[in-house]
Formats: C-alpha cells, structure tokens, sequence
C-alpha cells in the first residue's frame, strides 16, 4: 500500500517525479464556487521556483501550474480539482552514480530495501521536487480560510539564529533567506557562500506564526489540530523536528511559568501552547517552528556502500540547495493552509 494523499474532508493527493515528465496534485473536498484561477496559485509557486537566488539549487523550472479539472466559468465545482506542473529542466545523467551508489542521509538506501527497485533520477518521490505540488494545493486551501493570516520565515540557518529584538516583518520579503532580521540575512549569505564552495550544505529552522484562526478548530484525542500540523510538517522532506508554541522549552518551565494564564475577555497573557490547548484551537497565534537538516545531495565524498553491499564513496552531482529549510519556508506555509482548510470543514461538519 502507498500513501499519497493527506486530509480527511479537504484531501489533496500529489504525483509525479522529480525526473519525469510533470508533476501535480489532485484536490478533493474543496467547497463550490470558490473564484479559483491559475493567478492564485501562481505567486505561493514563485515563493518556492528553484534559481530565484544563488542560495538555493540552479535548476531552472518555470513551476507553471494548469488547472485541468475542477473549475468552471472560474469558479469552483466541488468535482476533484488537478493541478499539473511541467518539469522542463531535468538532467537525469547527473545522477549516474548515485544509481548504483547510496546517497548518506537521503532515502536512496531506505527506498530500495522496501521497494526493491527506486527511481534514482533525483531521488524520484523522494526529492524535494514533490513539494511543488503541496505548493499549488496549498493556493486553494488559502481560499478556504480567507480570514487567517499565514506567515512563514527562517529563524537560523547553520546555528545561526536570528536576533528576535531586531525582527522586523517588513524585512521576510526583502531578501532570499525570508529572514526578518536584516543583519542576520547578511550574515547568512557569507555563510551560505563559503558552504557551498565547500561542497557541504546547511540546516535550517523555519518558524510559521498564523492568526486569525478562531477558538474551536480541531478535536481531542485523535484529530488533535496539532497533532495534525506535526503530521504534515514532518512529512515535508528533509524535516526531523517539529515545535509547537515554546515546544522543548516548556519542559525546563515551571507549571506557574508555562501557563496561559487569562483574563476576562477571552484575553491571554501568554502563549506557550502555540494557539492549540487539548488540540483544539484556542484563538491565539498558532506558532510552530520546523527544523529542516542540511541536503543530502552534497559534493563532498562521503562513505557509503553500492547496491552489491560494497564499500565506496559517492559525490553528488548536479544541482541541489545548499540549504533546503530557505525554499522549505512556502512549503512550510503551503501544509499550514492545508490543514487548517481540512479542520475548518471537520468543525464546521460537526458543529456548523
């Protein structure tokens, strides 16, 4: 059995390789006549578009997304909705060596001992490349929730954090780290610079701060809106870590410390639970903060062993981010929006 589809009302499903021909996603669920055009999906593409900067892969592909399904006289029709992408910029020979040889870090190895056979032309479903269809599906969810504010950056790159005391939202879509600390976007481009000429690549945090969603949304136990979001932030590759609000830090709080304590009002003083209590939505900012590990796909030679069982080294070739977690922020984004559609039609299903 393969899994490629997430949700449980509003379900997308992605296809396609990261070498083939094209790849696209399929929208179930979404509600009727909702104005839905290619424009809307278009600018969250370009947020993600490989060789928009020198920090991240060169591959050059235009991610121009047709609607084939779906939408009639611009409108939505409540029928599945598919999205494809061309992939116009493959280079299939860069990966020779890795078709024999196992990538460390990378799911070359893992892919081939559950399926006995992998598509070694970029990693196939593996490769980052997939994410350009949670992009595109992620455009029509935003339509779903209009009243919520989605806002992703970076908050460290290569251990490199950001000064909070400097943030400023203005500066996310100043430069091409999506950092909102001018200083450290300097900082980061020497440091992404001098790790790609070295052959070697970065890890990245990625935060995602959402308001606007109301008190309500989500349900105990086994839909846990965040557990929901964990879900789809640890299914984008290269993350391993997930934070919810303080996340790790509320473990070395104190119970008086870690509280949202509240007034009357409906107001906070505090927000450690990250906008989510007892998995349900309590009206504050969701904050979640998702930790990317550095690309795989690295020039430097690495011990490894071939598909005989044989020692070697591999080097990768081709063209690949020297820090995945800065185009992982409008994925990031993209699977924020998904979730909160698919839990915003779950509410209102069982309570109106």
């Amino acid at each position: 059995m393969s899994f490629n589809s997430f949700g449980r009302v509003f379900r997308f499903s992605t296809w396609g390789e990261s070498h083939g021909p094209a790849i696209g996603a399929v929208v179930d669920g979404c509600p009727p006549g909702l104005a839905l055009s290619e424009a809307d999906i278009q600018p969250w593409l370009d947020k993600r578009r490989p060789g928009s900067s020198r920090f991240t892969t060169q591959r050059r592909e235009p991610d121009q997304a047709r609607i084939l399904s779906g939408v009639f006289e611009g409108r939505t029709t409540g029928t599945p909705i598919s999205l494809m992408i061309d992939n116009v910029d493959q280079r299939p020979k860069d990966y020779a060596e890795v078709a024999t040889g196992y990538r460390p870090g990378h799911a070359d190895y893992a892919y081939d001992a559950k399926y006995s056979l992998r598509d070694w032309r970029g990693g196939g479903r593996s490769s980052a490349r997939e994410t350009a269809s949670r992009v595109a599906a992620g455009g029509i969810a935003r339509l779903v929730v209009p009243e919520v504010s989605i806002q992703g950056y970076v908050v460290e790159i290569g251990g490199d954090p950001i000064d909070r005391g400097s943030f400023d939202t203005d500066q996310i879509a100043s430069n091409p780290f999506f950092c909102p600390d001018a200083a450290a976007a300097t900082r980061w481009e020497a440091l992404v610079d001098g790790t790609r000429a070295d052959g070697s690549s970065l890890g990245a945090i990625v935060e995602c701060i959402v308001s606007g969603v109301p008190a309500g949304w989500g349900a105990p136990l086994y839909a846990k809106l965040d557990a929901e979001l964990a879900s789809a932030m640890m299914s984008i590759n290269a993350v391993k870590g997930v934070e919810i609000g303080s996340g790790f830090a509320s473990a070395r709080l104190r119970g008086e410390d870690n509280a949202d304590e509240m007034r009357a009002g409906g107001k906070f003083l505090a927000n450690h639970s990250g906008g989510i209590a007892g998995g349900i939505s309590t009206g504050q900012d969701i904050v979640v903060r998702v930790a990317f590990k550095p690309t795989s796909s690295i020039l430097k030679p690495l011990q490894t062993v071939d598909r005989d069982g044989s020692e070697t080294k591999i080097s990768t070739k081709g063209r690949h981010d020297p820090c995945v977690g800065i185009r992982g922020v409008p994925v990031v984004e993209a699977m924020m929006a998904l979730v909160l559609a698919d839990q915003k039609l779950l509410h209102r299903a069982q309570c109106g």
